[in-house]
């Protein structure tokens, strides 16, 4: 079954995790696109460029860390969430936070999942493939032509 290759844009200041990131999906064989903005303002900036040039090449999913340098996490979210052409877009928090107030904030502004990295790099594999696979298997993602 071939599929088009999912497209993910990873909002990640940690040149680490983005490896991480990048070594998970190319392990469990996932045919992705892989964005990578290291702050805020950069995925801010990148998913305004995609809806200005109408590029039908939005994100399908949102890998979004909370502490960010310019903008955080949070603010990204907010606004994403009330973009009527981006809210459609599936947003996971992956950070290493674990503050009960992070998790409810998240919530609130409509993420779709929160999730707390773990520290060790085969754990943090693991749970990438896990998203991959519950969010690229399972779920059924809104198309976004």
């Amino acid at each position: 079954m071939s599929m088009k290759p999912i497209h993910i844009l990873l909002v990640e200041d940690n040149e680490g995790d983005i490896i991480l990131t990048r070594d998970a999906l190319e392990e469990y064989k996932i045919i992705t696109e892989l964005s990578i903005a290291r702050d805020g303002k950069e995925a801010l900036d990148f998913l305004e460029t995609q809806l200005l040039q109408n590029s039908g090449n939005l994100p399908d999913l949102i890998l979004l860390d909370i502490n960010l340098p310019k903008k955080s996490g949070h603010e990204v979210l907010e606004i994403i969430k009330q973009n009527e052409s981006l809210k459609q877009i599936p947003v996971i928090v992956l950070t290493t936070s674990s503050s009960d107030q992070d998790i409810h904030r998240s919530y609130k502004s409509h993420a779709n999942c929160f999730i707390t990295k773990p520290v060790e790099a085969e754990h943090f594999l693991e749970v990438v493939s896990k998203i991959e696979d519950f969010w690229i298997s399972i779920v059924k993602l809104p198309s976004n032509k």
